[in-house]
Order: structure tokens, then C-alpha cells, then sequence
């Protein structure tokens, strides 16, 4: 059984795993997250959940995508940490707001029966899909790799919110300056080049990380307020 409760900075970890964000350096990756800001903030445009949404959840649902359960192998790609707020437009903090990630391995294949590329090469070390709450500052963060692009998409992380008595939110997480997003009809087809900025971050070295890892911050903004 993969227990789960929570721990800093508010995500969620499996019991044998529940120091990875410290030891990977949370801190230098929340100091990259903005403190809540005064006045109207943009809405983070939608974008659908798409086809590959796994269809069968995995046993282990952390936000430790590297590794399934106790597995020795980490899974391929470049190491990434996805980091975030979940906030309204005052920019104020939206805590206890359920996040998913899902996404390809560095294969091109989902977590999902119908998922085109080569099957037999699925990495079976990448966990394909992590959930996590945020905390009081409406925090969240994911260890996992940088997307890789498979045919007719350029890389992406699909994103879905949920909040108690509100819909699902879902978009797409996007590479800023990569060479695929101008020709990826999701991407481009998303309001004007402001919408589109709100979908497309940097994924810059992580200082202080070993192996190279990587840093990704992926602000959310919805059209509500928090819960009192």
C-alpha cells in the first residue's frame, strides 16, 4: 500500500520517499515562485485533458513521477521539478486544491492502452502520472522529466485542478522557445500570444542540483475565490 499524507511544502509523498523534495532542493525551487500579487490576475487559459489520460491509474499516484513505489531504476529523461501556485484573481492562495500531472515517457508513450509509439519500449520506471494537494501558500511540485514531443505535438504537460464543489480545471504545460510550439495546432490555436505565454514556461537549471535537474514554474490562475 502507498501511503500518503502530507508534508513540506504541502505536497504529497509516499512514506518511503517523503524527503525527496528536500533533498533535491524544494527551497531553491519555491524561491522561484512569485508571493500572491495585488489586483486582477490573467485566468490561466484551458486546454483539453486530450485523449491519453490514463485509463488505468497506476498504483502508485505520488508526485514522484521518477519512480514507481520502491523501484530501484529511475526513469529516463531529464530530471525536472514542476512547481507552482494555485491562485485566484487577487492573487490569493487556492490551498487544498487536488493537482494532476500526466504526460509521455521519454519514449513518446502514455500511460494509457491507446497511446500511439513503440509499446514494447514504454519506460516502465516513469510513473506517467502524480497528484498532489497544495498547501497554505497554494504550493504544489512534482518531480518528473522534461516533456518530450511525440507525433503532430510538441512537448507538454497536461495539468488538471480540481477544487471541492468547483468543475475540473485542465490545460497544457508547454517549453518556453521551443521550435514545435508554433506548429502545434493546441498551442497556437489558444487566444492571442498573451493567452499563450500563460501556457509556456522555462525550463531552466535547477542551482544547486546534482545531474543537471531541472526547474519549471507553472502558475495557475482560476476564476474563484478561496474557501473560508
Amino acid at each position: 500500500m502507498n501511503l500518503l499524507f502530507r508534508t513540506h511544502p504541502g505536497a504529497f509523498l509516499s512514506a518511503d520517499r517523503r524527503d525527496f523534495i528536500r533533498r533535491f532542493g524544494m527551497g531553491a525551487v519555491m524561491a522561484a515562485v512569485p508571493s500572491a500579487l495585488a489586483g486582477g490576475m490573467a485566468l490561466t487559459p484551458t486546454q483539453t485533458e486530450g485523449p491519453f489520460y490514463p485509463d488505468r491509474l497506476p498504483l502508485d499516484t505520488d508526485n514522484d513521477l521518477l519512480r514507481v513505489n520502491d523501484a530501484e531504476k529511475q526513469a529516463a529523461g531529464e530530471v525536472t521539478y514542476l512547481s507552482g501556485r494555485i491562485l485566484n484573481p487577487a492573487g490569493e492562495p487556492l490551498r487544498d486544491a487536488r493537482v494532476e500531472i500526466w504526460q509521455c515517457d521519454a519514449t513518446g508513450v502514455y500511460l494509457h492502452s491507446g497511446s500511439g509509439g513503440d509499446k514494447a519500449r514504454r519506460d516502465a520506471g516513469f510513473q506517467g502520472f502524480g497528484r498532489c494537494l497544495t498547501g497554505p501558500t497554494g504550493e504544489y511540485v512534482f518531480r518528473t522529466i522534461k516533456p518530450v514531443s511525440y507525433p503532430g505535438r510538441a512537448p507538454h504537460i497536461h495539468v488538471a485542478v480540481k477544487l471541492p464543489g468547483q468543475p475540473k480545471w485542465t490545460s497544457q504545460c508547454y517549453i518556453k522557445g521551443h521550435p514545435q510550439n508554433e506548429g502545434d495546432f493546441l498551442w497556437k490555436g489558444t487566444g492571442d500570444q498573451a493567452a499563450r505565454d500563460l501556457l509556456t514556461v522555462d525550463f531552466a537549471p535547477l542551482p544547486g542540483a546534482k545531474a543537471g535537474a531541472l526547474a519549471a514554474v507553472f502558475n495557475i490562475v482560476l476564476g474563484v475565490t478561496p474557501a473560508e
